[in-house]
């Protein structure tokens, strides 16, 4: 009987597997599990609050959809998606300038799985990927088991020179509407020359966008996309940038219905990774994002919405201010889910701090998982949609806490 290899030996035959297990990042497992902490006080992930969701009428988008839809609903459906969502998501995105049908369109399981498709079709084993820094959490795990290597594109850095920052790579990520984890909004002037810079450089364009609808003070500025489609305006789009949006934090994460926007050979390629990925995504939940887009209950929320997490990013920033003020610097974010918070002290690590904040009771996301090689430990994402404005505050007075014990018991003011 030959015996079966061991779990190392197994490993090192796997060098792929191996690379992945090598770079999970042990901080980024902690704070995901860290809901589990009777009593804890979580800022740490990207969290809408559930009380406002619309059960009631999700629940009869749901009954609606099984009892009139059955077979699109329970049955296999196609892999681009239902042709009337489709259609919607064509319309909401439409503009003069921006043309678009459901060629335009793939809807997808979530925001997460539309990274993971664009790595798949776009990205090369070692690959260069130009990305927005600090970088999503969740783009870094999509595309890490291709061992890309990063360019790091501080958007408002002196300097910055995009189409230098671009040229070179397989494809560029941006979040420029209250990016995560920093919250910052791209100025529309970076939002240009990003642009000229891929249709220049021929380098494709990603615009992650969840969080555009939760915008608080001041006036939105245009997507990529409809920047990108002023070089031909009214043609049918096909242009460098691929825009990605979900329902997420407009309805429900629960839906998992997100979509990607992008030029029609772009959305081929994409189906057929999708093809291999889940098939399709549930009848079910894209009957209900259907009707909520169709009824207008995504519009009719937004304001309740906006109004919520505003006031609760005010309370958030005003405990900061109260409790952590002598540690730490922040902006106030103009929208978007985060308050990115940088320790004035660059010895005050971040990945260090964590099991002293657990202790404490309060958790948030280390700065380290947001750099692809661990290396940023100054910063820290709080998210302030979740808890109401007595919890922020406790939270912060937690943290302070958290501060003095690790640095030797030195009291906060």
């Amino acid at each position: 009987m030959v015996p079966s290899p061991s779990p190392s030996a197994r490993t090192a035959t796997r060098p792929a597997f191996a690379r992945w297990m090598g770079t999970t990042n042990q901080v980024t497992r902690t704070f995901l599990s860290a809901g589990a902490i009777p009593g804890l006080i979580n800022l740490g992930g990207g969290l809408p609050d559930p009380k406002i969701f619309p059960t009631g009428r999700l629940a009869e988008f749901a009954r609606r959809a099984v009892a009139e839809h059955p077979g699109e609903a329970l049955g296999y459906g196609p892999i681009e998606g239902l042709a009337p969502l489709r259609d919607a998501i064509a319309r909401r995105f439409s503009s003069a300038a921006l043309p678009l049908t459901r060629a335009n369109v793939l809807v997808t399981t979530s925001g997460m799985q539309g990274l993971d498709l664009i790595g798949k079709v776009l990205l090369d084993e070692g690959g260069l990927i130009a990305g927005q820094f600090p970088t999503y959490l969740g783009a870094l795990d999509a595309w890490r088991p291709r061992a890309p290597s990063f360019r790091n594109l501080v958007l408002d850095a002196p300097g910055f020179d995009p189409q230098e920052a671009l040229a070179g790579a397989q494809f560029a990520y941006a979040v420029p509407n209250f990016s995560n984890p920093t919250g910052r909004l791209v100025d529309l002037a970076t939002r240009r020359a990003l642009v000229a810079a891929a249709h220049r450089t021929g380098t494709w364009l990603v615009e992650d966008d969840p969080y555009g609808t939760l915008h608080y003070d001041g006036a939105t500025l245009p997507r990529l996309i409809e920047l990108s489609a002023q070089a031909a305006p009214g043609e049918p789009y096909a242009g460098p940038v691929i825009y990605m949006g979900t329902l997420s934090k407009e309805i429900a994460p629960g839906l998992r219905v997100g979509w990607i926007v992008a030029a029609p050979e772009m959305i081929e390629a994409l189906t057929l990774a999708k093809q291999g990925s889940d098939l399709c995504t549930s009848g079910v939940t894209q009957r209900v994002a259907l009707a909520a887009i169709e009824t207008g209950l995504v519009d009719e929320i937004q304001p309740a919405l906006v109004a919520l997490y505003r006031s609760r990013r005010d309370a958030l920033c005003a405990a900061l201010a109260t409790h952590l003020c002598d540690w730490f610097d922040w902006e106030v974010p103009v929208g978007g889910m985060f308050v990115w918070a940088l320790a004035r002290d660059p010895a005050l690590d971040t990945d260090a701090l964590l099991p002293h904040a657990l202790a404490a009771g309060i958790c948030y996301s280390p700065s380290s998982v947001f750099d692809a090689t661990g290396a940023n430990r100054r910063g820290m994402r709080l998210n302030f949609t979740l808890n109401p404005p007595e919890r922020l505050d406790e939270g912060m007075r937690r943290l302070a806490t958290a501060v003095a014990a690790c640095r030797g018991g030195r009291q906060v003011a």
